[in-house]
């Protein structure tokens, strides 16, 4: 969503409200999300943690409390589950710092939603080249976050975007922009559009196996870019973050939006499509990593459509963008006039690159599900 991120706000003050240990001695801002205004809490002290704070888009996500009730929950379960060795899970998640009162959340008097955790000091997401330790390691990750909230309790998960991967109202979306949007920019993309058309069918096969039953409905993440997982120095897996869309959907999702942006040998938004490759040196210890951790508890017909998860997840991808390119960047942060049109023709270019190496990515799946 594009908002004001220059915006002045009152941090300190704002800090004030949450129970830190220690005092703010500079906050400034961090992250590079397209939705949520992100601020890093420094304290100063190497005994205190410090912090990040966000700025929760009230617009992209029309129920804060909701939302936040969903990620305490998470986060609660995640912290006193036990590991393979009997210890607590206590790096497997970002932990949720409440505020003075003990809420969740704090409201501004301009009606700005702010939340607060504790910053891992030692992560990291952004290395140079990513190798095969990391990305099995991510993949591990992703599965055992998936087994950790097998076991949730309580009723079903808000629903924090309605219909977030939902291919048949993000294609009626498309439909009804590509008649009614900016019909110069429509004609520019004539081109991506018509590769949208041609996959339709596929996708949306994919999309009724998610909804109707027949691809179980669980407890998973459903934003897993790469960079929303975090490593140590070590590039050991710490963490996964960004938990604003976690609520019931297929792990499809998961593992398909993680490879997604994990395979992509470009950046996503990079518009010179020569780069756009898929990583098939990353793919196989991902999978390898994602099975070891969830494999226990996938179902056959879930580990049948994990390779088409990547072509679903990059599709979708590709027509969100392309939908808000056409509409006139009413969704997504842009930095120049193009820049949904860049995404849109980067995402369609690695998605035919995942269609070249479908077959390799399913025997290399079946080799691991075997084992």
């Amino acid at each position: 969503m594009t908002t004001d991120s220059k915006r002045k706000y009152d941090l300190y003050g704002i800090a004030g409200n949450f129970r830190l240990s220690g005092k703010a001695a500079a906050i400034g801002p961090t992250g590079e999300g397209h939705i949520n205004d992100t601020f890093l809490i420094k304290t100063g002290d190497e005994t205190d943690p410090d912090y990040i704070l966000q700025r929760v888009n009230n617009t992209v996500f029309a129920d804060v409390p909701g939302l936040m009730e969903n990620m305490a929950r998470v986060v609660r379960h995640i912290l006193i589950k036990p590991g393979v060795d009997g210890e607590l899970q206590q790096e497997k998640t970002a932990r949720l710092i409440y505020t003075v009162e003990g809420n969740s959340f704090y409201l501004d008097e301009q009606g700005n939603y702010w939340r607060c955790f504790e910053y891992c000091r030692n992560s990291y997401h952004h290395f140079k080249d990513v190798s095969v330790k990391r990305a099995y390691e991510g993949g591990k990750i992703l599965g055992d976050f998936q087994a950790m909230l097998l076991d949730l309790p309580g009723g079903p998960l808000y629903e924090t975007i309605p219909d977030f991967h939902h291919l048949a109202v993000r294609l009626h979306s498309f439909d009804i922009t590509v008649e009614n949007g900016l019909q110069q920019r429509i004609d520019i993309a004539a081109g991506e559009i018509e590769e949208i058309e041609l996959r339709r069918e596929e996708m949306l096969a994919v999309d009724t196996l998610a909804r109707n039953g027949t691809i179980p409905w669980r407890v998973t993440h459903n934003d897993t870019k790469f960079n929303n997982i975090l490593f140590d120095k070590h590039e050991n897996a710490l963490c996964i973050i960004d938990l604003d869309t976690v609520m019931n959907g297929a792990v499809l999702y998961d593992f398909g939006d993680a490879l997604r942006t994990l395979g992509n040998t470009a950046a996503e938004d990079d518009p010179n499509l020569s780069r756009v490759d898929f990583n098939m040196a990353l793919f196989e210890p991902f999978a390898r990593g994602y099975l070891k951790g969830a494999g226990g508890f996938l179902t056959p017909i879930e580990i049948k459509y994990l390779a088409h998860s990547v072509k679903f997840m990059t599709y979708i991808m590709a027509v969100r963008f392309l939908t808000d390119y056409l509409a006139g960047d009413l969704y997504y942060k842009i930095s120049r006039p193009a820049h949904n049109l860049d995404r849109a023709r980067n995402q369609i270019r690695l998605l035919k690159s995942v269609e070249d190496k479908f077959d390799q990515m399913e025997r290399i799946l079946q080799r691991f599900s075997a084992g």
